[in-house]
């Protein structure tokens, strides 16, 4: 019997002993850089400072002996894409994917308020979990499994492993996705190394996203003299405001909320324009296109005679839906865990990543994979240090389970 066939089993004990020592050895060197990297000022749209996140990645790559790549927006308005590619056995074995990104939300002047600390286990800086602590474990699982492998790539079971360090994920990915989904088409997994959930669960599940923008085009007029000539773009977008929100609850996973109201100019003119700025969710594809649709409906008809609503699509993603074979990765993870003395389960949440992207293009994906970790995008985010060297050392064993599993290396040839 094949034992690699089983969930965890592709890993030996003794294997997963030296890999958890080998994490426990670099946890001081992973701290000092997860302090240099959150002391960066790299927000989406400072291209500067995710630029200066890639170097460091890239020399970091490169000194684990991996092919490196930098792919520059062609617009200049965010930082490189980095790509490391690290081959393994002679071709054999499974191609994975890895993605972290190297942005954050906060604007320039962050650092400076709130520098990098740890306060009674707790680490808090900008992007400390999101996602500079995943960023981080991806690198160090790939240095413990290449010490595994006796400092060589080639004794390892992957045709190769791809790391694509993302600069503009937050922003939803709109200059790095082209080389994600490059690099998706041709891989049989992928693993995406955002947080884990708070209470130390991982993602097999994320709701797809439509970010719509309508403009609403009525009639000016003067709202004292003549009002009956003018046809008021506020009104009808209120109207459309609440039809929107009673989306809400129409389909089982659906959420709809407009988040954006802005219109008028003065009180005395009736406002000829509007705009309305909405985000849609849904778990299934199936469930997020018919709520676009109801939105279109609703834009053609704004219960206000003589207006007009034009819709832009600003942003979308697929949903992330747990694949058949996104199970079978789930259960390794969780397998290994417990070898590992801990409990983790998959879960489903609302927010969108690259596994979206991943995932809706039918690669087996799971996410979360990264330090436990919390109140990402706010003032308190956090990173729970304690977690650094048992899901490092998971990420890593998943790594190398995943590569020797039969039942994965027949997608390729299925």
């Amino acid at each position: 019997m094949d034992t690699t066939s089983t969930p965890g089993a592709g890993v030996t004990p003794d294997e997963l002993r030296r890999l958890g020592a080998s994490v426990s050895a670099g946890y001081p060197r992973l701290l000092e850089e997860l302090e240099r990297l959150c002391n960066i000022d790299c927000g989406s749209y400072t291209p500067a400072g995710v630029n200066e996140v890639a170097s460091w990645v890239s020399a970091a790559f490169a000194g684990l002996g991996g092919e490196v790549e930098r792919r520059p927006d062609p617009d200049g308005r965010y930082g490189d894409t980095v790509i490391g590619t690290f081959r393994g056995h002679k071709g054999a074995g499974p191609r994975i994917l890895l993605i972290g990104h190297m942005d954050t939300v906060f604007p320039d002047g962050t650092v400076a308020q709130r520098p990098f600390r740890i306060e009674d286990g707790i680490a808090k800086g900008a992007g400390v979990t999101d996602m500079k602590g995943g960023l981080l474990a991806g690198i160090h699982a790939l240095a413990v499994l290449r010490e595994l492998g006796g400092g060589s790539w080639d004794e390892l079971p992957f045709e190769r492993i791809t790391y694509v360090a993302n600069p503009d994920e937050e922003i939803g990915s709109p200059s790095s996705t082209p080389h994600i989904r490059e690099i998706a088409a041709e891989s049989d997994a992928c693993f995406v190394l955002e947080c884990a959930r708070s209470n130390g669960d991982f993602v097999s599940s994320r709701k797809g996203i439509a970010d719509l923008r309508l403009n609403i085009h009525g009639r000016a007029a003067h709202a004292g003299v003549e009002p009956e000539k003018g046809r008021n773009a506020i009104l009808a977008g209120a109207r459309i405001v609440e039809r929107i929100q009673g989306l809400n609850g129409r389909w089982p996973g659906v959420t709809a909320n407009v988040g954006v109201f802005q219109s008028g100019t003065r009180p005395n003119v009736v406002p000829d324009l509007a705009s309305r700025e909405v985000d849609i969710r849904g778990v299934t594809r199936h469930e997020l296109e018919d709520a676009v649709a109801a939105v279109r409906e609703i834009a053609g008809e704004p219960g206000v005679p003589d207006v007009t609503v034009r819709i832009e699509q600003m942003a979308g993603w697929l949903p992330m839906e747990k694949l058949a074979r996104s199970g079978r990765l789930a259960d390794h993870a969780i397998a290994l865990a417990a070898r590992l003395g801990f409990s983790t389960t998959d879960v489903g949440t609302g927010g969108a990543s690259d596994a979206n992207t991943t995932s809706g293009m039918g690669v087996p994906s799971i996410d979360g994979l990264g330090p436990v970790g919390g109140r990402d995008h706010s003032p308190d985010e956090y990173l729970e240090i304690d977690s650094i060297v048992p899901r490092t050392t998971l990420l890593a064993a998943l790594l190398l389970a995943t590569g020797r599993d039969p039942v994965v290396a027949g997608w390729r040839a299925g």
